[in-house]
């Protein structure tokens, strides 16, 4: 059984070969193949990197917005990635933003430093804050996993991974 942790791991990976300028989405795809896990998980891993990657002007802008010292270029190339994923399942509604948030906490741990946990938790909190009040704001009072304001769902979520659950 594929596990959603694995899955973000893999579309870690394939995000961190997108952002270091690896645009063959042949040679990413080979590269997830040859890592641990099951065709499957490496095909929704992969298609939810591609669907991350593709929404990264708007993380990008996300994280700019609430970061003004430490814009997105300065910032680790795994750090990087770790916002762009997040931002991505928080706002296309992927998984509910509380997992999300305590997931890429976890694979910065995994992945990067303490201090980069510590700053990933307080930027997507602050994310995941502003939608919640954007949402509010236009008359929705649903967390933005469930309904966020339309202009943030410009990405469907990827077919396959299942959905995190708050259990």
């Amino acid at each position: 059984m594929t596990s959603a942790r694995d899955l973000r791991r893999g579309a870690l990976q394939a995000l961190y070969q997108f952002d270091a300028g690896n645009d063959s989405e042949e040679l990413v795809r080979q590269s997830l193949d040859q890592s641990a896990g099951s065709e499957k998980t490496h095909d929704e891993a992969f298609r939810l990197a591609r669907a991350a990657w593709e929404m990264r002007g708007q993380a990008d802008a996300a994280v700019a917005a609430r970061t003004p010292d430490w814009p997105t270029h300065r910032q680790p190339a795994v750090d990087r990635s770790i916002l762009r994923l997040a931002y991505f399942e928080i706002v296309t509604g992927h998984a509910p933003p509380k997992v999300v948030i305590n997931e890429a906490v976890e694979l910065a741990k995994e992945f990067s430093t303490d201090k980069s946990a510590l700053f990933l938790n307080g930027v997507l909190d602050k994310i995941y804050r502003a939608l919640r009040e954007e949402d509010e704001a236009c008359g929705n009072s649903d967390p933005p996993n469930d309904d966020s304001a339309a202009a943030m769902r410009a990405a469907a979520p990827p077919e396959g991974p299942p959905r995190d659950s708050m259990t």
